[in-house]
């Protein structure tokens, strides 16, 4: 390496991450763009064994909370987010397909989740998935679903899966929610981070909103 060429570069790193100018904070987020895409998010993707290792919630479909004065297409009189009131008002469906709360209280994050939240994945197989957890599946809309699996079956030596979002009164047979296999599993949500999705989120609308305007 000349002398030449390592100034140049010493000069390139210090206006990068000393320079407080406006071009300066461009570099950097260009930066940052392609150590997370190019390194950082393909790197975890091997290490969780899935191609989607952090997605970002963006519906209120496993969310606890009330929206527009409903939860499981119920409008209960009196209601608080809290695995107990949310039984009151939605245990009626579990019970109907054979889950009760004891089985419900042992769920993985079974206080749901909110729009805006990051969940973290690891690989899924159908075969050793268990009721209760929560997975990532492409759907038959454009982007994959994140729900929770309400039933498993076993057919023609064929593990299938069905899930349901928290907030919903039902899996939703027209996003391919009753008969899931394992070629269309994406992941499995081991953790969850509050609120940090709200940055993609955000961003996706921004774009959304700019291409609306050319």
């Amino acid at each position: 390496m000349t002398s030449k060429f390592k100034n140049t570069l010493i000069k390139t790193w210090k206006f990068i991450w000393d320079n407080d100018s406006p071009l300066s904070w461009i570099l950097n987020v260009i930066i940052a763009f392609i150590l997370v895409k190019f390194i950082i998010y393909p790197g975890l993707g091997l290490l969780l064994g899935t191609t989607h290792p952090v997605v970002a919630v963006v519906s209120g479909s496993m969310s606890h909370n009330l929206e527009n004065g409903q939860i499981c297409g119920i409008f209960p009189k009196e209601y608080s987010n809290n695995i107990d009131d949310y039984w009151r008002t939605c245990g009626n469906w579990y019970e109907r397909n054979n889950i009760n709360k004891e089985a419900i209280d042992k769920w993985p994050f079974k206080n749901g989740f909110n729009k805006g939240d990051i969940m973290i994945l690891k690989k899924v197989d159908v075969k050793e998935t268990k009721l209760g957890e929560v997975i990532v599946f492409k759907s038959f809309l454009p982007d994959p679903i994140i729900h929770r699996v309400v039933k498993k079956t076993f057919n023609n030596n064929i593990y299938i899966l069905e899930t349901k979002g928290d907030h919903n009164s039902g899996p939703i047979i027209e996003h391919g929610e009753t008969n899931l296999t394992q070629d269309r599993m994406v992941g499995k949500a081991i953790f969850r981070i509050p609120f940090f999705g709200w940055v993609k989120i955000l961003a996706v609308d921004m774009l959304n909103g700019l291409k609306s305007l050319i």
